[in-house]
């Protein structure tokens, strides 16, 4: 898709994984014409750098780099001296002709990228898209970028036609919030550079095996036991045989610990079966203690629930000392501990 929608740019696209059928196919079904668009399915180097000084391209697109051998050394497709040989004579080539090269490589199951670590550090850039499949929104991110920050995301949704950009995630990520139902409620995150509003979704019930579940998906189940403890040790809400399931709206995965608030007050929610209001988003992290702590970009956040129509934002008393609060038309309500924010909410 990126090839065919550059038509000013000369790219070779070459595929050691499919054919050429198979390339043209995906093609008329991305519905995109360009002259400028060349194939090759191959995955010896040398042959790959001699059409390349032929055609002299402005962009390479290889996929992937598992699949490239050289024939100056011995191994097979895939092997760490392979991919080490295979990127090293890439990279000479992109530095002596000034030609961008994009490698397309495999990632395990925990989410790294498959080879040598060696890999990471020869290449300018790492990008990394993720995403669930049984969700249709994929993420970009950087993990490393010589060229510029890292604190960058793209996110995008994945139609029929191909990927579309989402410019405005948050709309899609709580446009299923019913302010009528209890267990959930909306956070005000940070994803690279951009706020973004998530809809926490909780379901606490009694355990009938005996031992209690605790099922996240989308946070670090560490996270949700530690809030927990601080709810049973601090705030004396007794959880302790509960069954706690917990899950991020959308198929999207957050580390941010400036969502714990919401993710409590979604818990505190489910388990007394009454709604939190509608139109209330919650940015604070929470301390061990119980305490309500500021979290960074407080300003942004702020501004990202006004844009989207919420009437009250929850912060940490802290954070109104420490960030700069814009002047905005939303109700800007801070408390110091767990125990002040469910009075206020559930009285």
């Amino acid at each position: 898709q990126l090839a065919l929608n550059n038509p000013g740019l000369k790219i070779i696209y070459v595929s050691g994984e499919e054919s050429e059928k198979q390339l043209k196919m995906r093609a008329e079904r991305l519905d995109s014409n360009t002259s400028d668009f060349y194939i090759f399915t191959g995955t010896n180097t040398n042959t790959i750098r001699s059409i390349s000084r032929e055609i002299e391209p402005d962009l390479i697109i290889i996929d992937s780099v598992q699949t490239l051998y050289s024939p100056v050394i011995e191994g097979s497709p895939g092997s760490l001296s392979q991919i080490r040989e295979t990127t090293s004579e890439l990279m000479q080539y992109a530095k002596q002709t000034n030609t961008s090269i994009f490698l397309i490589g495999h990632i395990t199951k925990d989410g790294a990228i498959a080879g040598p670590k060696l890999l990471e550090h020869m290449v300018d850039t790492v990008l990394q898209f993720e995403g669930d499949r049984n969700y249709m929104f994929r993420l970009l991110r950087s993990q490393k970028n010589r060229f510029g920050s890292t604190n960058e995301l793209g996110i995008y949704e994945m139609t029929g036609a191909g990927l579309r950009e989402v410019e405005n995630p948050s709309e899609l990520l709580i446009n299923q919030t019913d302010s009528g139902l209890s267990g959930s409620a909306v956070a005000c995150t940070v994803e690279g550079m951009r706020p973004i509003l998530i809809e926490i979704q909780a379901l606490v019930s009694t355990a009938v095996y005996g031992t209690p579940q605790r099922v996240t998906t989308g946070l670090d189940s560490r996270r949700l036991n530690m809030l927990l403890a601080v709810l049973e040790k601090r705030c004396g809400f007794r959880l302790g045989q509960k069954d706690v399931f917990l899950n991020i709206a959308g198929g999207v995965r957050v580390d941010d610990i400036g969502i714990d608030l919401a993710v409590i007050a979604a818990i505190l929610s489910s388990n007394l079966d009454i709604a939190v209001p509608g139109k209330v988003a919650f940015c604070a992290e929470i301390g061990l203690s119980g305490e309500l702590r500021a979290v960074s970009r407080t300003e942004q956040r702020i501004q990202e629930a006004e844009k989207l129509g919420f009437e009250e934002i929850i912060l940490a008393y802290q954070a109104k000392k420490e960030a700069k609060l814009p002047s905005v038309d939303i109700k800007v309500s801070t408390f110091k501990r767990v125990e002040e924010v469910f009075k206020h909410l559930f009285g």
